[in-house]
């Protein structure tokens, strides 16, 4: 029986010490007094440096909503940019803490990284873009045609896979960076540039004469983007997880960075539950009850992030899609807070 109980505790304590072991990120980042957020080196309307120097984006407004959470401010957040090679190596050696950068997600990442996908934040598809005076209405016609391409990307894949189901004959010219893959585009090296339609719609606002160019109707893959997380923390992967699906919750409850403080008035228990008027949520991920409302007042419900940085009041505006709310034709789709 001693020797059975000795077992048991040993089990127990074992199991203590791997929880302990595993919800490491938040007590480092608070210990810190910043997120060190992983983006993109350039991208307009996702990660990009504005006007006054200062990162701004899609991607980016996710990590000042954790940054919004976790210290109730949006500014103790370290920017670090990546490309397509480096993004997962700077994850997996904990120089970042959390991955906001057009990433997708794909079963080789999720298994063979050690690294997790909380979310998808965008459904996004992967597309060619073409000049006007090719006369092209589809990917079908591009027979024989040259196309520019990111390489270490699934871009690269998806594109062999879809003009070998063709049987298109293609040319394919890889680069490093989307910026040499558009430079190279723009001088009428190759005839057409493929990468997701979300990056092909900042991309063309590169262009010399953008208007000149038109994105093809084709889209050849599934991109689920989101947040990329390391794969042993648990606590940190539902605080990612769940900062994006309150941001999709409190737009469908009508709660925006306009109203949060009526919200916070509500009687109805949804909304009481969301911005922290009832229960303890926001603890049981090892934050504070009002971390939601933090988030919607300090940087938006995810339609007005979507809007101001790729939607309807951006230079890109890129129609909701499959990014709108499930209730309005999309697939956008939180879990209950309850």
């Amino acid at each position: 029986m001693k020797k059975m109980v000795r077992v048991f505790l040993l089990a127990f304590f074992a199991i203590c010490d791997c929880q302990m072991a595993s919800a490491q990120t938040l007590k480092a980042v608070k210990d810190r007094g910043e997120l060190v957020c992983g983006v993109g080196q350039g991208l307009a309307g996702f990660s990009y440096l504005d006007q006054k120097g200062s990162w701004a984006g899609f991607d980016v407004d996710f990590c000042r909503a954790l940054s919004a959470a976790i210290f109730n401010n949006v500014s103790r957040v370290k920017y670090m940019p990546f490309n397509a090679s480096t993004r997962f190596p700077a994850l997996q050696s904990h120089a970042i803490d959390v991955l906001s950068r057009n990433s997708t997600w794909t079963m080789s990442r999720d298994t063979e990284l050690g690294l997790s996908f909380p979310v998808t934040t965008y459904y996004d598809g992967q597309g060619f873009m073409v000049p006007r005076s090719l006369k092209v209405d589809s990917a079908l016609d591009l027979k024989g045609a040259s196309v520019c391409v990111q390489s270490d990307t699934t871009t690269q894949l998806n594109l062999s896979d879809f003009f070998s189901a063709n049987k298109i004959e293609h040319q394919v010219m890889t680069f490093g960076t989307f910026e040499e893959a558009l430079k190279a585009y723009d001088s009428g090296r190759c005839k057409s540039l493929t990468a997701d339609v979300s990056q092909l719609y900042a991309l063309r606002l590169g262009l010399t004469k953008p208007d000149e160019h038109i994105i093809l109707p084709e889209v050849i893959s599934k991109e689920p983007l989101g947040p990329a997380v390391r794969g042993d923390d648990m606590q940190w992967f539902a605080i990612v997880r769940w900062t994006h699906f309150a941001m999709i919750t409190a737009e469908e409850l009508g709660v925006s960075s306009r109203t949060i403080d009526e919200a916070l008035r509500s009687e109805k228990p949804e909304i009481k539950r969301l911005v922290g008027t009832e229960g303890s949520y926001g603890e049981r991920l090892g934050l504070s009850k009002d971390w939601a409302a933090r988030i919607i007042r300090l940087v938006g419900n995810y339609g007005e992030v979507f809007n101001r940085n790729i939607g309807e009041n951006s230079k890109l505006a890129i129609s909701r899609g499959l990014n709108d709310l499930w209730t309005k034709g999309g697939i956008q789709y939180a879990p209950p807070i309850r």
